[in-house]
């Protein structure tokens, strides 16, 4: 029992709930309701069936990427977090690569399978994030800013390959309909906004929680930003996308309220603007570690709002 919940530590199991949900609630409260009912009699349409198995490989590949990211930090867990330790504490390094290429391999198999079926960008990129998971637990964490794109990016993959394995107009040779074109644009724009806001916040938690693990990182060497710029520096960073955050989805609430999306509007004021100010405020005082894990905690709160808010479209 111990090394079960260990493991689902070790895989990050909340933020795989994350993931899932993402996905979920995208396909069922943007894709189907924009896609004309013949869509999903097509030959190559993500169907539900096909879907779950897409969400099943993200989850598989984003395990996977814990694990690799855990076994690459023993050394600077030991300083920053030796209490969390899963990898060599309760699971050995054996096991902990055994269990990352298995899932791996699972994950990429699964969206061979689905890309067969829908897109072959599918397992394409999830090649690529694979490999990219790899390369910043082994490289790119260390460096200035480029593991900290590399994670924003990844997090805003998981709504766009919805897009991608939605899009049957990308290899499609037959007459394309006037219903799928447009049902198509209107999953485009939500897929753009939703990832888009995936980015940014990931973005800036990922600085933040580099701000947290100072310490050990400086104690091996890292060069993340708080540690090459200074931490007044990198809360200019911060403090500046947090702003533009703010700002786009002020501009986006009052084009919804245009509209009559007032409930959603009021929601985002409320769920996600709101405390996005208040993050920024509590930002600027902070000076310790505690208070570092603290807002990142908080940013992590508001990307589930941020997430729970697609409920509401329409």
């Amino acid at each position: 029992m111990k090394l079960m919940f260990a493991f689902f530590r070790l895989i990050r199991w909340p933020n795989l709930f994350f993931i899932a949900l993402t996905q979920l609630l995208f396909y069922y409260c943007i894709i189907i309701p924009s896609l004309p009912i013949n869509y999903f009699s097509q030959q190559n349409a993500l169907t539900p069936s096909l879907f779950y198995l897409l969400v099943a490989a993200s989850l598989l590949i984003a395990a996977a990427g814990y694990i690799i990211n855990d076994y690459f930090d023993i050394n600077i867990d030991q300083v920053n977090k030796p209490a969390k330790m899963v990898v060599q504490k309760i699971i050995s390094r054996h096991w902990a690569i055994f269990f990352h290429l298995v899932i791996t391999m699972a994950g990429l198999a699964l969206s061979g399978y689905v890309g067969i079926k829908t897109s072959p960008v599918i397992l394409v990129a999830n090649i690529v994030c694979s490999l990219l998971l790899w390369a910043y637990s082994t490289r790119f964490k260390k460096k200035l800013l480029s593991g900290n794109i590399i994670i924003g990016g990844l997090t805003a993959w998981t709504v766009l390959v919805l897009y991608f394995a939605t899009n049957s107009m990308l290899f499609s040779t037959s007459d394309i309909s006037s219903g799928l074109v447009s049902g198509m644009s209107r999953i485009y724009k939500f897929a753009a906004l939703y990832a888009g806001f995936a980015f940014i916040i990931s973005l800036i938690r990922e600085v933040v929680k580099d701000m947290e693990d100072m310490l050990g990182d400086a104690r091996y060497q890292c060069q993340t930003m708080p540690i090459v710029w200074g931490i007044p520096a990198t809360k200019v960073f911060v403090g500046v996308w947090l702003a533009v955050l703010i700002g786009a989805l002020g501009i986006l609430q009052l084009y919804l309220l245009q509209i009559g999306w007032w409930v959603s509007a009021l929601y985002t004021l409320l769920l996600v603007i709101a405390p996005l100010v208040w993050i920024l405020k509590k930002f600027y005082q902070a000076q310790t570690t505690a208070e570092y894990h603290a807002i990142s905690n908080l940013i992590k709160l508001v990307m589930f709002a941020g997430i729970c808010s697609i409920v509401f479209i329409r």
